[in-house]
């Protein structure tokens, strides 16, 4: 998942997943050019976060919980 730390949308949906015992990696867009760039290129060339990419290689922009999981279903 690409966060940044001011992010609310973020610290929300990270609570939610390890609420849930759903794992996943936090990446720091701020402390990661390279995964600025990969996050524009998701959403219009906008920095939007979160930006989550799923094992198939699909993204999604601010996810809900219930979104996350079908998804992983």
């Amino acid at each position: 998942m690409f966060t940044t730390p001011w992010c609310g949308f973020c610290v929300r949906l990270k609570r939610q997943l390890t609420d849930a015992d759903i794992s996943f990696t936090e990446v720091d867009i701020e402390q990661r050019p390279d995964a600025a760039v990969f996050v524009e290129s998701q959403n219009d060339g906008n920095q939007t976060v979160p930006t989550v990419v799923f094992p198939d290689g699909s993204t999604a922009t601010n996810p809900s919980l219930a979104d996350v999981t079908s998804r992983l279903a």
